[in-house]
């Protein structure tokens, strides 16, 4: 009997991988080989304006981060090489955990090696096979894992409708399990927000517990920062929050965190925090630092509004759709196809301009994307340019 190749099944992604690049430029891993500023980088030794970096606070050349994490590297080592129930949990771990906890005005706070880990292990721990998880249709893939890794049934609600999320809710009335809602502050993809006060009433009918992943709204939205409860007023309802250190913070690494009393029992529950290697202590420090300074300046947030309003506008203005009606740092532009996406992405790389390619099955509803990212760093320039070059090449 021959052999079955295992990685047979995926000639279909290789085939369409290989009709992409055929048609310019590799969009699926553009290589940055050097970084100028958080906004310029060199690619193919040409000047890119990056507008697909998610990197909303500009943080990453900060100099403060930067020594923060030079000296954690020459005080703690290059590495932690265990997990935090074993040997892993150094001094910087539980600095950064009280810090968040402090900025987030929560009172525990659990810190993980990266987002995707922080999802992975708060939704398998909060909950189980005697659960059920109601999910928004539009949620994160790391969220769907999460969910998947948990055993909980699992139900989705049509995105950001609270209506659809009610009559669920009802036709499981009297079941036995906790239940759990999961919404997002800003979703990644089309960057609306989730509509929390509509939900927060659902949770005085029904009586669930209700998660919001503010992986892109985190140090983003709010008047503190703190993501959509802090915008919405509506904190006190929020019973736990994940984030992430990859966008706002500039380095890698997410957190849970919460009021809970038993949320500290999390650390021997959850699977995917008991088995992996902590962060290192440079990205550690280095996100303790971006915390305090964006705790200090406000005005990053201002000008990051400014910048996002500004390239809104500027997109809308030329007739093309957005994704959202309502401005936020992540900004797509709605395509006919996958193809003509492909080549609009080209065109604005060839002319300078790197946005994310978002097509299926990485959008919701089959979507075919150019998504941007703003920075509180760029310029009014760069955001001008960005504006040129879309209407240059993308407007039909």
């Amino acid at each position: 009997m021959s052999v079955v190749d295992l990685l047979d099944k995926h000639r279909g992604i290789a085939e369409r991988f290989e009709r992409i690049v055929a048609l310019g430029e590799n969009a699926l891993g553009v290589t940055n080989e050097r970084m100028i500023s958080p906004t310029r980088a060199i690619v193919g030794n040409r000047e890119i304006i990056l507008a697909g970096t998610n990197n909303y606070m500009g943080i990453t050349f900060d100099p403060r981060c930067i020594a923060a994490g030079q000296k954690a590297l020459a005080e703690f080592g290059t590495g932690t090489t265990g997990s935090r129930i074993a040997n892993g949990t150094f001094a910087l771990h539980t600095a950064l955990e009280n810090e968040l906890a402090k900025f987030l005005k929560l009172k525990h706070c659990i810190a993980f090696t990266t987002g995707y880990q922080a999802n992975l292990g708060m939704l398998s721990g909060l909950a189980g096979p005697q659960d059920t998880i109601y999910l928004d249709a539009d949620s994160h893939s790391s969220i769907y894992d999460g969910c998947t890794l948990s055993g909980a049934k699992l139900v989705r609600f049509r995105h950001n409708d609270a209506s659809d999320l009610d009559k669920r809710l009802a036709r499981s009335e009297g079941e036995t399990g906790g239940r759990l809602v999961v919404l997002e502050g800003i979703y990644s993809m089309i960057g609306d927000r989730a509509p929390l006060a509509d939900f927060v009433a659902l949770k005085k009918k029904h009586n669930f517990q209700l998660l919001v992943d503010d992986a892109h709204s985190f140090g983003v939205i709010g008047p503190d920062g703190r993501g959509l409860g802090n915008e919405a007023g509506l904190e006190d309802e929020v019973d736990f929050v994940i984030g992430t250190f990859s966008k706002s913070v500039g380095a890698i690494g997410g957190f849970g965190a919460s009021n809970h009393p038993l949320f500290n029992t999390l650390r021997y529950a959850m699977r995917p925090y008991m088995f992996t290697a902590s962060a290192s202590p440079a990205s550690v420090a280095t996100s303790l630092e971006a915390l305090r300074i964006l705790a200090a300046e406000p005005e990053r947030r201002q000008r990051l509004m400014e910048n996002s309003a500004r390239l809104f506008h500027g997109l809308r203005a030329l007739g093309l759709e957005t994704g959202s009606d309502v401005v936020s740092p992540v900004i797509a532009v709605k395509c006919a196809d996958e193809q003509s996406t492909i080549a609009k992405w080209n065109a604005l790389f060839a002319a300078g301009v790197y946005v994310n390619m978002a097509i299926p099955p990485g959008t919701p509803n089959r979507l075919c994307l150019l998504r941007c990212s703003v920075s509180a760093a760029h310029s009014f320039d760069e955001i001008d340019k960005i504006i040129a070059v879309f209407k240059a090449v993308v407007v039909d």
